[in-house]
């Protein structure tokens, strides 16, 4: 037997069967209208009894709707986190879908909740957050803006737990108070969606995470077991050379005097420069020692500031150009039940897989 909601286009009612037999489930938005209706109550018996001649009935009803606006707005229980492993990417409307998906829409759904708890994502999901803060915070929409800041509390809390890639979230620390910074100086000019008081107090719990960041004391473990220190010098050196960020070489450096003597090696800085950057570069910006040598990390820094270097993830989410979705690829679930990570309707579906990069994720909805 069917069971119909309001709405006949909708899925209908959710039902648990109990002793008493079947009982229909609140919804969360039914739970939370009528805490707002109790709010508004309590509030209106404050009114009458202590500035009840203040208040007119005009000013009474206008002081409620803004009440259960700011409610709604403020409540983190009404963050919504989807679980999503896949989304539909259309850019217009047909007959069978109608409007399009947002980056804010896709910022929701797609699960990067979870996505920072594996190691192999959450560079990725830094650095997607990162670009977001730089270009398109304003783009969000209330919702998605919501969630941006419960999952970048999620990072810091993370990171403030682990102690692992502080650095990385500083750097989007930084990037998204000086856009606040900026975007609040000019309110008024730029578009910024919810009230103003709202963007100050994140930016103050911005500030709260950039000092307690600051204040994040790496404790020394205490190991009698086999450690770094240990390892002959062919192998430290052949971890330095894995490294692909100059900053990880450089903070190695400084754990042990045998680090910083292999950090140092200008081999291993050309090898960075190569991988990151072209011959024609070089050229443009080349810089020599007394002797007359290359100084290739004193190049590979003043190179990073001119061309972007090449970004490398161990996991990106994939958009699949035969069905136009965009989803996170399980390789487990690949190996072992050939899942795909969606739906996919094409005869070699790995064929048809593209990683996308934070930039193009982003680059995805612009239209």
């Amino acid at each position: 037997m069917p069971f119909l909601g309001q709405d006949w286009r909708s899925p209908g009612w959710s039902w648990i069967k109990t002793e008493d037999g079947w009982k229909r489930c609140e919804s969360c938005s039914q739970k939370l209208e009528r805490e707002n209706n109790h709010c508004n109550i309590s509030h209106s018996i404050i009114l009458n009894s202590e500035d009840g001649e203040i208040f007119n009935n005009e000013e009474h009803e206008y002081a409620s709707k803004k009440r259960k606006k700011d409610h709604f707005r403020n409540d983190t229980n009404t963050q919504s986190f989807y679980r999503e492993k896949w989304i539909y990417v259309h850019k217009e409307s047909t007959k069978e879908r109608h409007g399009y998906c947002t980056l804010g829409e896709a910022f929701n759904r797609l699960d990067f909740s979870s996505a920072i708890q594996d190691i192999r994502r959450f560079n990725y999901v830094v650095k997607l957050l990162q670009l977001i803060a730089k270009s398109q915070l304003t783009s969000l929409s209330g919702v998605a803006q919501k969630n941006y800041f419960n999952i970048l509390d999620k990072i810091v809390q993370k990171v403030l737990d682990d102690h692992h890639n502080p650095r990385l979230i500083k750097d989007l620390l930084q990037d998204l108070s000086s856009t606040l910074c900026i975007l609040i100086r000019g309110v008024g000019k730029s578009v910024l969606v919810g009230n103003i008081n709202i963007w100050i107090c994140r930016l103050e719990t911005i500030l709260a995470w950039q000092q307690q960041l600051q204040d994040l004391q790496m404790n020394k473990q205490v190991n009698n077991g086999l450690t770094l220190s240990d390892l002959p010098l062919h192998m430290l050196n052949n971890i330095l050379y894995r490294f692909s960020d100059g900053w990880d070489i450089i903070t190695l450096g400084q754990v042990t005097p045998t680090l910083y003597m292999l950090s140092e090696d200008r081999q291993l800085w050309k090898k960075l420069c190569q991988y990151h950057f072209a011959e024609k570069q070089f050229c443009r910006h080349l810089i020599l020692s007394e002797k007359g040598h290359i100084e290739w990390k004193l190049m590979y820094f003043a190179l990073k500031k001119h061309y972007p270097a090449k970004e490398q993830y161990g996991d990106t989410l994939h958009f699949c150009r035969h069905c136009s979705i965009l989803f996170w690829k399980d390789y487990h679930l690949a190996l072992l039940f050939k899942d795909s990570g969606h739906p996919c309707t094409a005869a070699d579906p790995d064929s048809c897989f593209t990683p996308v990069s934070p930039q193009h994720f982003i680059d995805l909805f612009k239209f």
